[in-house]
């Protein structure tokens, strides 16, 4: 007998008991006599015995694995999004598997064709920019898999979502550069595809609004890019009437406008101030440090993680529980990029 072999009915022949007793046995259940209980570990340790999985999931009918797709882990914010989907699956014993879209629609429907092949409890997922057709999402339903969307949803899947305040945050933000002073406020903007991108940009306009600060659609840029935010930025700024106040849909796009406003010649904050959003890791290192839009994305992973495991767990009332959509609170964290300038806070109008 190979011990790397051995199987439960290998250890009960040897035992001369049943395959049950020692199936309870290695899991200690109390009705099983001890000097028994103690014979089957011993023979399990000499012959090196290990469960396999792959069994065990059929019998269970679960596999204690889960998907995700995220558009890229080097992204601070999907990292942090993926520890707290970690501790909340490593605590239940469940497997990860990580794949990412890099941002291609393509990519994506491969990454739902691979997990779909591989005999996993449930997918979370975060759509990447150039998702539109939806049909390799609606078939992760039509096969009866619980999935969960966190940050960028597809709006018409009825299913669990977890979003941050998007329109609450770009409001904050806008808000924020208009008490320090500013009047002239750009908003580099992301995909309006994505329900992210779309509500940031109405907060940014609510935002101009509420103060009486008239819209200005040439100091809105499509910018999503470090590269392209500074090329952008150099164009606002050879305006007649450049921006004093720069709100950009993520971190690194923020960092690129910094960096071509210093390039310019011009000072951050004290001529052109500036707010990122997501909390990036390096924003409170940049100089000056950014100030920004705290995404909360260890929060944002946990609470993605265990509306699946509900899912997961109580798989007979899918067809009749109604999807759940958590919307966390967005806060804003004042770093040097936008510190207060000498000028009264002007107060809403609305």
């Amino acid at each position: 007998m190979k011990k790397h072999q051995i199987t439960i009915k290998d250890i009960a022949k040897k035992l001369n008991i049943s395959p049950s007793t020692v199936s309870r046995a290695l899991k200690d259940h109390p009705d099983i006599n001890p000097n028994t209980r103690d014979a089957v570990k011993k023979i399990a340790r000499e012959y090196n015995y290990r469960p396999n999985k792959i069994a065990l999931s059929l019998l269970q009918n679960q596999s204690k694995t889960i998907g995700v797709i995220i558009p890229e882990i080097t992204h601070h914010f999907f990292s942090s999004v993926i520890s707290g989907i970690e501790d909340v699956f490593y605590r239940e014993n469940y497997n990860i598997i990580i794949c990412q879209s890099q941002e291609s629609y393509e990519r994506e429907i491969k990454n739902v064709q691979t997990l779909l092949s591989s005999h996993i409890d449930g997918i979370l997922m975060s759509i990447s920019k150039e998702t539109q057709n939806l049909d390799h999402i609606k078939n992760i339903q039509e096969v009866g898999l619980p999935l969960v969307f966190f940050d960028r949803i597809a709006e018409e899947i009825e299913t669990d979502k977890v979003i941050v305040d998007d329109f609450g945050g770009g409001y904050q933000a806008t808000e924020h550069l208009i008490h320090i002073g500013r009047k002239r406020i750009a908003h580099f903007y992301g995909p309006l595809n994505l329900l992210i991108g779309r509500n940031r940009f109405n907060g940014y306009k609510k935002g101009l609004e509420d103060y009486n600060i008239p819209f200005d659609p040439e100091l809105t840029v499509f910018c999503d890019s470090y590269e392209q935010a500074i090329e952008e930025t150099r164009k606002l700024l050879s305006m007649p009437e450049p921006p004093d106040g720069i709100f950009a849909v993520n971190d690194l796009t923020a960092l690129g406008c910094m960096k071509a406003v210093k390039e310019f010649g011009n000072r951050v904050p004290e001529d052109v101030s500036v707010v990122g959003f997501t909390n990036w890791l390096i924003s409170k290192f940049a100089d000056p440090p950014l100030s920004t839009i705290d995404q909360k994305g260890y929060l944002m992973g946990t609470e993605a993680a265990e509306l699946l495991l509900n899912r997961i767990n109580h798989e007979e009332s899918q067809e009749t529980e109604s999807p759940i959509t958590k919307l966390l609170d967005c806060k804003l964290i004042v770093r040097e990029s936008s510190r207060k300038l000498d000028t009264a806070d002007p107060k809403p109008t609305g």
